[in-house]
């Protein structure tokens, strides 16, 4: 009998693990072991978690279609997430243990403990690349070293590309229940909750119909614009799709797929070109993990980062949180967040940059925060994400390029539909004014504050800052 171990790989489709479990023609049970202490340390979202627990009851039903049994467990802490693997398989007579790897640091360190501990008893472990197209190692330059720029990594990752063969598992045989006996208790049921805090994700799909459905669409119908759209925030320009592929509810590979199988020649749009650039981003940021494993533990990607001056000014960190700046693309933007949960990528770059070069708070605050509030939070997407706004991480923007709040408001909602959604304190303001709202005579009337800096001001703060740090 084999166990596939479920983490942030939420799907039965293309999942490496149970499709070779299941080729194998052995009996096959699933289960999920809930980590809360672990979120709480890596700063996940309540809105995150409550994805998490309705997407685990889609998973239940899909694995029950399958006639796989699914055990459910939540434990103390990470550290006990080994004896109840172990326990399981020594009820149960497993033989082998198989899972998708993840590549952050404690995952990986778990892996080997669960591994070594299964091996004592006579149980084999087995882990597979799933998280990417390209597994990490695999993509390197002709030195034979990772890249740390974007474009060539591009360039090598598009030559190694195949069309990914996306797999749907078949039934198993039904399993005998006098096998699962003993362990009754630990079978999956509808009312499992977590000792975690949760906010209701319900905005969001949970279902895998629901979600394939909006990929077809995104694909079909907007992806050809996507490169024309996708920076404007009142536009529905983007696919949204982050939450799922997040925790797995939906792989790389199925996007690209349907990328492809929608498109009427060769060559992909421009706009479908773009796309499969920020899912190859999203891989460049997980192959960086696993080169460069300080990324997970707080430091920046480049040396001298360590010497920056960062600011730890608890009040205006609360007022960039809260969406209270006084700069109106900024503070709509974090309300965006705040109340969804999500945050068009466009703006996450430009709140970044505003925390990070007008603030000059640390880059780490603005990560932790996101990561509390995401529903689509992903360490290395987001890890990436903030390092390449705060001029630290690999390829990322030079720190002399800091992107102004009031010209960034100007050109991406220039007249102003998406800041008046946000704030509605500014829905009478002339779009002459939107972005400035502190010029229009009439500001001293609306319940807003005024910009709670000078950008011109803090922009030379900022190079001087980096200046110095980096001689």
């Amino acid at each position: 009998m084999i166990l596939v171990w479920f983490r942030r790989d939420l799907r039965t489709i293309d999942h490496t693990a149970l499709s070779v479990a299941l080729s194998s023609g052995e009996p096959v049970v699933a289960c999920f072991v809930a980590t809360p202490e672990q979120w709480h340390q890596h700063h996940m979202s309540p809105m995150q978690a409550d994805m998490i627990a309705r997407r685990l009851h889609c998973l239940n039903e899909e694995l029950t279609e399958l006639n796989i049994p699914f055990l459910y467990q939540e434990v103390p802490s990470f550290c006990d997430v080994t004896e109840t693997i172990v326990g399981w398989g020594t009820s149960l007579g497993i033989s082998k243990v198989m899972v998708n790897i993840h590549y952050e640091v404690n995952e990986q360190s778990l892996d080997r403990e669960v591994s070594s501990s299964l091996n004592e008893q006579g149980v084999a472990f087995e882990a597979f690349h799933d998280k990417c197209v390209h597994a990490p190692t695999t993509v390197l330059n002709k030195q034979g070293e990772y890249f740390k720029v974007f474009t060539p990594f591009k360039r090598a990752w598009l030559q190694k590309f195949k069309m990914p063969i996306v797999s749907k598992p078949q039934p198993q045989a039904a399993l005998k229940a006098r096998i699962f006996g003993p362990l009754s208790t630990d079978r999956y049921h509808d009312n499992v909750s977590f000792s975690y805090p949760r906010e209701s994700s319900q905005q969001w799909h949970a279902s895998t119909r629901e979600i394939l459905h909006q990929l077809r669409v995104f694909v079909r119908e907007r992806s050809d614009a996507y490169r024309e759209e996708r920076d404007f925030p009142a536009i529905d320009g983007t696919s949204q799709l982050s939450p799922y592929l997040a925790i797995g509810a939906l792989s790389p590979r199925q996007c690209i797929a349907r990328l492809y199988a929608e498109s009427s020649i060769p060559d992909l749009s421009d706009g479908k070109a773009t796309w499969l650039s920020e899912i190859i981003w999203r891989e460049f940021y997980q192959h960086l993990l696993v080169f460069e494993p300080k990324l997970v533990k707080g430091k920046g990607f480049i040396p001298w980062e360590e010497k920056i001056q960062w600011s730890y000014d608890e009040q205006a960190f609360e007022r960039w949180k809260t969406g209270s700046t006084g700069y109106p693309i900024i503070d709509a933007a974090m309300r965006q967040l705040n109340l969804t949960g999500w945050m068009h990528n466009r703006l996450r770059m430009v709140v970044a940059s505003f925390l990070t070069k007008d603030l000059h708070i640390d880059w780490r605050w603005g990560e932790a925060y996101f990561m509390s509030k995401l529903v689509d939070g992903d360490f290395a997407a987001n890890n990436g994400g903030w390092q390449w706004s705060a001029s630290t991480g690999c390829d990322g923007q030079p720190y002399f390029r800091i992107f102004n709040p009031i010209s960034q408001g100007q050109r991406f909602d220039a007249d102003g539909a998406f800041i008046r959604h946000w704030i509605p304190e500014l829905r009478a303001v002339p779009n002459k004014f939107i972005h400035n709202p502190w010029l229009w005579q009439d500001f001293s009337l609306l319940d807003y504050h005024k910009p709670m800096v000078d950008h011109k001001v803090e922009r030379e703060i900022t190079l001087q800052l980096f200046k110095n740090a980096k001689e």
